[in-house]
Formats: C-alpha cells, structure tokens, sequence
C-alpha cells in the first residue's frame, strides 16, 4: 500500500519558533521561567487547538537553595480532528502516545563565541542554549503535528505533549510528579535523547549533593579574627577526590556506547565551589556540590552513606553546625526500557534518516534521566529520541543542532504517529523523505 504524502517539513517556521525559544530563558538554576515559557508554548501550538492545562508542582517538594519560581508543568492535547483507524478507512478509537520535553535549559556558562539566548544561523547550523536539549524538538514535533492535521491522514496514536520542569537540575522534576500523581499513556516518547541510530538500554542514576561549610568573615589582613570557610572545607575536598578512583572501578553490565573504550562507570564529580567574591575578606561560607552518578547495580542509600561517611570523617574536627550536607537532586537509573512499540520507533526513525535497521544499535549511557521517576511510579516501557549528537556541545558553549536532523526529526515522530506506517517485516515500509521533499 503506498504511503500517502503529507506536506513538506517548513524549516523557516521551525527556525522562527526556534529563535522564541531560545531567546526565553529558561536556564536552572534558577529555573524561574516556567510560567513565560508555557505561555509561548501554547501560542506556539494554538493553531492545532485541544486542551490545555497547568499542573504545578507544590513548591515544599521541589525547593532547594538557588532554585526559585512556580514549577509549572504544561499538558497540551492537540485536536488532531480524532481520526483513529487504519490506511483502509476503517476508523476505531486509539491509544494515547505521550510526547515528553523538559523546557528548563542548561546553565549558559562560559566560552561562548555566539550568543547564548538568541539563535544564530550559520549553514545548516543553529546555534543556541536549548536547541538541541532540547527545546529544538519542540518545534520538529510542532511542525509534525501541524503537517499531519493538514493531511488528514489517520493516526495509529493521539499525541498528548507534556513539557515538564526540572530536568537539568533540582530534587523534583516535574514528569516524576506527573507520574505519581497522574495515569500516564502506555506509550511515553521521551525526546530528551540522541539523533544517533540508537536503541536505549537504560542509563545510570545520578545524586547531587550540597555540602555547606560555615565559618565567620573577617578582613584578610585580620584573617584570625574569622574562620576561612574554605580552609574548613579543604579535608572533605580531599577526602572525595581520595573516594573518586574507588567509586569510579565500579562498572555496570548494561551495554556501552560504541564509541566507549569500556564498560560504563560510576562517577563522583566536584562540580561546583561558591566561597568568598573578594581579596580582601575571609570568606565566611562555603557552598561545594557533588554529583554521584550510580550503577543499577548499586543501592541509592548505600551511595548516600558512602559519601555522608567520608565527608563526617573528614570533618570530625569541626562541630556539628559548623557544616551540613543536602541532596539537592536525585535520579534513579532506567533499566530494560525496551516494550511493544520499541521497534515501530526505531523503523520510523530509520526511515525518517535513511538508515537500514541494522544500524540501530541498543546501548546504554553515563548520562541520567527524570524518567527513572516514571519506572519507580510503575511504567517501565519508554521510548527515547532526540536531536543530541557527541560534536552538538549539549551543556557546553556553542550547543546547536542542524536544520537537517530538525526536518529528520519532524519526519520520525510523524511515521510514529501515522495510521499507515508499517514496521512489520515483510510490509510496505515507507522509504526515506528527503529534505524538502513531500514523502512518497
């Protein structure tokens, strides 16, 4: 059976939504732009009608030091005119797939030779924080669902959108509050990942922690009247880096990235030292955060007693309110994410890119996900994609992603989502779209 054409991806729509979405900041910490985000959301997807709502996350679950603003999590369902049914006519009610974004961005942070909160064009490149993680999928999946209302086409899935809070940072991100307290669709599309042919295994979880060290500010020419804060946390930065090489020989059964020399690890990282802002004062606070990236095999509370255990020790001098130690982030690990509408995902995005199946292959990552939370709520299948690549800088200076794998993207989610795309062996497989082309 042919597979009928739809119109074809509009790059410059895509790129003019783009630009509004980069240019609103979203960065976390402190995360502070949830609510002026979502409000351009929906004008962004108010052609294809549906329902909206806000769900806000209470803000006594979500609170930590640095982080401020309503966390407010926005569920859209598009009317895509209810056409349920098969490429023959016969029409019938269908599942629900849900479509998941994190719009919370990266830190801006240094090195930048473009600006980092507006996009900027060069080639086939678009440049910006957000545009490949992950705000760029947003528009290839707008332009998707526009397409498809156009056509008329039947869908074998009616999308749900669901842009959440808190990936990047922060103790509550907002699909794990989804997750508890709302029953999700059996099909989840998490779109935070790879435009890579990659088939996810799963990843490692990951815990921050915070550890706080008070002394008192004095003058520096004076330095005895105070106590350096600095000075006091020096035994606990040694004690870490000292834990490092015996955390980081643990290592994990679940398969690695092609291009790893060996098995995935687990991980302890300084990430963050925040003490003093000048020359002439001892700094009287000290603010040190560490990030415990943990194997599936490992237990959550026994990685939190590892390091609650070196940090006491290394600090046993000091009383007990001279320092505290917090978790300020958690995710668990996602294991065996692999259900009945894996391979429908890989064949359409082989087919969106042109690649055979055969250059899927299933790995997992060193990286964490928030839909750890959607496995311990007790949906263990889940899909991911994306329009992350090794050379797009995702958290570092100059992030970008291309207008081609945006097209491409936009190409996938529609085969996904059609009536009559076939992933079964031996049917009409629909052939690659190429750019700019209606597909045949």
């Amino acid at each position: 059976m042919p597979f009928s054409a739809t119109p074809s991806p509009d790059p410059d729509a895509m790129q003019e939504a783009l630009a509004a979405l980069v240019a609103c900041d979203t960065t976390i910490p402190p995360g502070s732009g949830y609510p002026a985000v979502c409000d351009l959301i929906e004008r962004l997807f108010a052609p294809l009608g549906g329902r909206a709502e806000r769900i806000r996350v209470p803000e006594e679950l979500w609170t930590v030091p640095g982080l401020h603003g309503p966390r407010v999590n926005l569920v859209l369902r598009p009317d895509m005119g209810g056409r349920g049914g098969s490429p023959d006519g016969r029409h019938a009610e269908i599942a629900s797939a849900m479509i998941y974004f994190h719009i919370d961005t990266a830190p801006v942070g240094e090195g930048w030779t473009k600006p980092a909160l507006a996009l900027t064009r060069e080639g086939n490149r678009l440049y910006g924080r957000g545009t490949a993680d992950m705000k760029g999928t947003i528009v290839a999946v707008r332009d998707c669902l526009l397409r498809l209302k156009e056509s008329g086409l039947p869908l074998a899935y009616s999308p749900v959108l669901a842009f959440c809070t808190d990936e990047e940072g922060g103790r509550y991100p907002g699909i794990r509050y989804l997750a508890e307290t709302t029953d999700l669709p059996d099909v989840l599309l998490n779109l935070n990942g790879s435009a890579e042919p990659r088939i996810w295994a799963g990843c490692v979880g990951s815990i921050d922690m915070m550890l706080t060290v008070t002394g008192r500010t004095a003058h520096s020419g004076e330095p005895d009247r105070g106590r350096n804060a600095i000075d006091m946390a020096l035994p606990a930065l040694n004690a870490l880096t000292a834990l490092k090489p015996t955390v980081e020989a643990r290592t994990t059964p679940m398969p690695a990235p092609p291009w790893a020399a060996g098995p995935l690890h687990a991980r302890l990282s300084l990430t963050a030292i925040h003490a003093g802002d000048k020359g002439s004062a001892i700094p009287g606070l000290c603010r040190i955060t560490l990030n415990r990236r943990y194997l599936p095999e490992e237990h959550e509370a026994d990685v939190r007693a590892e390091i609650e255990a070196t940090v006491a020790a290394a600090l046993s001098h000091l009383a007990p309110e001279d320092w505290s130690l917090e978790e300020t982030g958690h995710l668990p690990p996602v294991v065996d994410p692999d259900g009945p509408a894996t391979r429908r995902w890989t064949l359409a995005r082989a087919a969106a890119w042109g690649l055979p199946e055969s250059a899927f292959r299933r790995y997992g990552s060193g990286t964490s996900s928030d839909f750890g939370w959607v496995q311990r709520a007790g949906q263990t299948h889940m899909l991911l994609g994306g329009l992350a690549r090794p050379d797009r800088n995702v958290h570092a200076a100059d992030e970008f992603t291309t207008t081609d794998d945006l097209a491409d993207l936009s190409r996938a989610i529609e085969n996904f989502l059609r009536a009559d795309f076939d992933p079964e062996p031996g049917g009409d497989q629909p052939s690659a779209a190429q750019p700019g082309s209606a597909q045949p």
